[in-house]
């Protein structure tokens, strides 16, 4: 299925329409407001957010943006929206709160508490970006807090995402933008809901726009989404033009092409490929005596992932620079990812960075120089592209940590020209499982158990594993599993990454029967039945997103006990969905006094639209019915 069609049935185009203006002002807390046990339109909320404004102007070329925010706390779940990070650039930009109130009802009679210095901090997160925080003192159930913060900008060219939705209801948001004449923003929007629009008149050569939206809904999580915040309501601006008569008239990156030029030739980033003298030497000892591309470009990405151990900062410019990154064996993605690329150029193959956006930062649907937060490498081959990642000590060739695997990329070259790059994973990672297990007549069940994943089942389970103890591992399998016993434990390719993971073990269970009068009644997968749809909803809005196709497949082998005899076992049965989205496959034997049972489980796309959702859940409930039906044994 094509990804551009879930991304038509996502986002809308704005619509224009005359909003009411309101009008709220910080400090109007009534006793009404504070005496309410629950937010009206939604008695689960947590907290909910009775209003928000926000303002961006100009003054010369710094943009002032200021927002007043009034959130009642229903419940203490909501304390956490009592406190404020919000992220700004150490170059150019600072951040200042005011008015940041916490009310409640005390006696009959309104309390104020103002916040002191003590409830702000500033982290540093780079040295780029730092953060400031505030912590709402004298937070309660019942209390309504008020702030007001402001950000001056010398980055006049992307003025910051506005966020109609969230979590919890918003009863009011408005966000309202003045911008001078002689600069042109494009604006955009997504979601399901859009905002009013109206201009207002100005006496200066500005253009003012309002957007109001009412009644929010919280958005609601649901299972296998990407990132809530791609579904949210908002707008963003992004510079376009800048227009100074007989001054300055300079367009800006209007699409990816351009987006991914204007990334490439920053100092901090294309720069950075060219250095290549502080690792030849190293690099020549690493390639000795391969010959072929594909050992050449394992040993190169395993080489880079033990001398450079990530710090987990993303960003697609390097902080320190590659060098420093190598001296001192840390680094942030670009360092480590650029370094890789330019190793894989030195060693004759043709390799490119790919601009990426993580999955926590969201999809990147529209050009601009802020859409992406992360690179890999790509080495371009005849049978396509190698995509590769260094980040992560699991990741190999085509198999990239999950944050990664977020739609599309941007691979860019040297000379200027770039394409689309489809991140999601087409071959489909295995989890197989062999059972082969012996009831008794007074329903023990006494087995073995083999599982063999591969691709990114196997490098996800090496990540839950590599700092757990066997023994913690174990204790946790067997409580997952029923109570039961496991012995002879072993673990194969922990390490060695290019083979599949492989686990094998011996198990009793003394649990996993069940008795009526005089028949025994067993779930023939044992601990690996679902038994639950994962899909609850009527209807769903976002696409259902897995990340990766995938096969889940259970040769099962299971010998009855003396004095008992097959009353009924499931039958064969096979479910498969449109459009080869997937198939469930159930098939059934008895031979003499074993029952064999071959169960597939398959889904070929890593990404399955909102409109089949009636189509997967319904799948789903066919494969769970089929899976929690029970093999009868009666005595004989």
């Amino acid at each position: 299925m094509k990804k551009n069609k879930i991304v038509i049935g996502l986002f809308f185009l704005l619509a224009n329409m005359n909003s009411v203006g309101q009008e709220f002002k910080l400090g109007n807390v009534t006793i009404a407001e504070l005496e309410q046990k629950a937010h009206p339109k939604d008695t689960s909320a947590v907290a909910a957010i009775l209003f928000e404004k926000g303002s961006v102007y100009f003054e010369d070329l710094v943009t002032i943006t200021t927002v007043k925010t009034k959130i009642k706390i229903y419940k203490k779940e909501g304390y956490s929206w009592a406190n404020k990070e919000i992220s700004y650039y150490l170059q150019g930009e600072n951040i200042s709160f005011s008015d940041a109130i916490t009310y409640n009802l005390v006696n009959g009679k309104i309390e104020k508490t103002k916040l002191k210095s003590e409830g702000e901090f500033n982290t540093k997160i780079n040295k780029f970006l730092s953060q400031k925080k505030i912590a709402m003192p004298n937070v309660k159930e019942g209390s309504i807090i008020e702030f007001e913060y402001k950000i001056r900008s010398g980055n006049f060219g992307s003025l910051r995402d506005w966020c109609f939705q969230t979590s919890i209801p918003v009863n009011y948001s408005e966000y309202k933008v003045k911008t001078p004449s002689f600069l042109t923003f494009n604006k955009r929007t997504k979601g399901f809901i859009y905002p009013k629009i109206s201009s207002e008149p100005t006496y200066n050569e500005e253009n003012s726009t309002v957007f109001v939206l009412e009644n929010v809904p919280a958005m609601k999580e649901e299972t296998l989404v990407n990132n809530i915040d791609n579904y949210k309501a908002s707008v963003a601006y992004e510079l376009e033009l800048v227009n100074i008569p007989g001054r300055i008239y300079k367009t800006f990156a209007s699409n990816w092409s351009s987006v991914a030029k204007t990334i490439y030739e920053n100092e901090d980033f294309g720069s950075e490929l060219n250095k290549t003298g502080y690792f030849e030497n190293d690099l020549k000892e690493v390639v000795v005596g391969l010959t072929k591309r594909d050992e050449i470009i394992s040993a190169i990405l395993n080489y880079v992932k033990s001398a450079v151990k990530w710090n987990e900062y993303n960003g697609y410019s390097c902080d320190d620079g590659v060098k420093q990154a190598y001296k001192v064996k840390t680094g942030n993605v670009a360092e480590i990812n650029l370094m890789l690329t330019a190793m894989l150029r030195t060693a004759g193959l043709k390799a490119n960075p790919v601009l990426v956006s993580t999955r926590s930062n969201g999809i990147a649907l529209f050009p601009s120089r802020t859409a992406f937060n992360y690179v890999i490498a790509a080495v371009e081959t005849p049978e396509g592209l190698i995509l590769l990642d260094a980040t992560s000590k699991f990741s190999t060739p085509n198999v990239l940590p999950f944050r990664d695997l977020n739609w599309f990329g941007r691979l860019i070259r040297k000379d200027g020209t770039s394409e689309e790059v489809d991140l999601m994973s087409a071959k489909a990672s295995s989890d197989f499982v062999t059972l082969v297990y012996a009831i008794d007549e007074a329903g023990k069940i006494t087995g073995k158990y083999r599982r063999q994943r591969t691709d990114h089942n196997a490098m996800n389970f090496r990540s839950e594993v590599e700092n757990t103890k066997e023994e913690e591992y174990l204790e946790k399998l067997e409580n997952k599993n029923g109570k039961i016993e496991i012995s002879d434990y072993s673990r194969t390719n922990e390490k060695n990454i290019q083979l599949p993971i492989l686990e094998t073990c011996s198990f009793t269970g003394a649990n996993l029967c069940e008795f009526i009068g005089e028949k025994m009644y067993i779930n023939p997968m044992l601990f690996f039945t679902k038994e639950q749809n994962p899909f609850k909803q009527e209807i769903r809005e976002y696409p259902v997103d897995y990340g990766f196709p995938f096969i889940d497949k259970y040769n099962i082998s299971i010998e009855i006990p003396e004095g008992y005899v097959i009353e009924t076992i499931p039958k064969s049965a096979q479910i498969d969905m449109a459009e080869s989205l997937g198939s469930f496959k159930f098939i059934s034997n008895v031979t003499g006094n074993k029952i064999q049972l071959s169960v597939s489980h398959q889904i070929n796309s890593s990404i399955v639209s909102s409109e089949y959702y009636s189509m997967l859940k319904e799948y789903y409930q066919g494969m769970i019915a089929k899976e929690t039906e029970k093999i009868v044994l009666k005595k004989v």
